[in-house]
């Protein structure tokens, strides 16, 4: 039985990816700082779905708690970990951004340490889109440089990506980045704009739509991208020898980074407009200038993924929306 350590398992990413690896067998030891950045019984609600199996254990602490962090490394000892925990939120960056520096680039040091340490098979590690910055060229493939991030969460995250390098360099220790584009779907968060559409909508209260909705993202639903993940924790990096065509293999260290999108932008108005039909309701729309820090558009080159775990992710968009709007109406009993 494999032995998985995942960081942020009551959040959303880490909950399905942890759901999915216990459900074909395996052990996972989760880890999660329980932030009020959102609704906490959220999360102690993806925490106690979790604990209904016996291959599950979780610990709750600060990521930036580097006892916390060792002592359930320790205890797990685990053959593969999986970085999920992070302080999200693009626009969120811009009000507290120390709160990013603290868990971003502190806690994931600490798991970097623990990682170099247990000697693990594989360090998987969640960058992001936003790493893409103020590149135009789309769709965006990991051969580009991502040197202009417009965030300090973006930043952050390219941080992240150089960390790792240097110490798969340094220590020999296999690691792979992957760059989320949009990710969506039932038991997501309250702060992502299909939340707070569904939510609107269904009260009837405004939505804001920025950049007066000329804006699109590369939607990619929770199932596939978590598929993605598990595909890619067998496709270990190492030599020459585990490269493939196209491949962003690191020429100095068993490092890649790796795109899990959709491969396909969607207007953000196409999106309002799925969930209209699958509520029923016309939304309230209130048409915003495009706010610091955003960008108009993200586009994914999922090619690699492919190539390296014959997977790529394929929910429509709409079918995606549907099954977010059922999920909300039951867990809200609407």
């Amino acid at each position: 039985m494999k032995r998985v350590f995942i960081t942020g398992t009551a959040g959303f990413i880490g909950f399905h990816l942890a759901r999915l690896l216990l459900s074909q067998g395996y052990a996972v030891a989760g880890f999660d700082g329980m932030t009020d950045y959102y609704d906490v019984a959220l999360k102690q609600r993806r925490h106690a779905m979790l604990l209904q199996s016996e291959a599950f254990t979780r610990t709750e602490a600060m990521l930036e708690d580097e006892g916390a962090v060792n002592r359930a490394v320790d205890a797990f000892a685990p053959d593969v970990i999986v970085h999920l925990a992070a302080q999200a939120g693009v626009r969120y960056s811009l009000e507290n951004p120390r709160a990013y520096i603290e868990a971003n680039i502190v806690g994931t040091f600490n798991v970097m340490e623990a990682a170099r340490r247990h000697e693990v098979d594989h360090l998987l590690m969640a960058s992001t889109s936003s790493v893409y910055g103020a590149n135009t060229e789309m769709p965006f493939d990991e051969a580009q440089k991502a040197d202009t991030p417009l965030t300090i969460y973006a930043a952050t995250k390219k941080a992240n990506e150089a960390m790792g390098h240097s110490y798969a360099h340094i220590h020999g220790l296999p690691t792979t980045m992957f760059r989320f584009f949009t990710v969506y779907g039932p038991w997501g968060r309250p702060d992502m704009a299909l939340f707070k559409f569904t939510k609107g909508i269904l009260e009837g209260t405004p939505i804001d739509i920025y950049n007066n909705g000329e804006m699109w993202r590369d939607f990619t639903y929770i199932d596939d991208l978590v598929l993605g993940i598990r595909g890619l924790i067998d496709a270990v990096p190492g030599g020459p020898e585990t490269a493939v065509e196209g491949d962003s293999l690191s020429p100095a260290a068993p490092f890649r980074v790796v795109n899990i999108g959709n491969s396909d932008k969607v207007r953000l108005l196409d999106f309002v407009e799925a969930i209209e039909a699958e509520t029923g309701k016309k939304a309230i729309r209130n048409y915003m200038p495009m706010q610091t820090g955003d960008v108009p558009a993200t586009w994914a080159d999922a090619t690699l993924l492919q190539r390296l775990t014959g997977y790529h992710p394929q929910t429509p968009m709409r079918d995606g929306v549907a099954q977010f709007v059922r999920w909300y109406r039951d867990y809200h009993e609407i």
